[in-house]
């Protein structure tokens, strides 16, 4: 027998715009749990999608960022982190 994942509900508000603009998708949650995953997956894994990092975090990230700088791509134009290590 398939193993049976312990499922959470969750509800939120949404403003008369959104709920209109949702209107006609026929499994809307569905289509909110593959848009939240897909936001996770472009989530920040330092500060966790906040935009802010804590006191502690700014020191790992500091410590980090000694050996490693953020670049822009020369063929796509999106920005990246590149290990300082690897070149010397």
């Amino acid at each position: 027998m398939a193993e049976r994942r312990r499922q959470e509900i969750i509800t939120f508000k949404v403003d008369e715009a959104l709920s209109r603009a949702m209107e006609g998708i026929p499994n809307r949650s569905e289509f909110i749990r593959t848009a939240i995953l897909s936001a996770l997956q472009g989530t920040c894994p330092l500060c966790r999608g906040t935009g802010i990092l804590t006191p502690d975090q700014r020191l790992h990230w500091e410590e980090f960022a000694r050996s490693h700088t953020v670049e822009k791509c020369h063929d796509c134009g999106s920005f990246h982190l590149v290990c300082g290590a690897r070149e010397g």
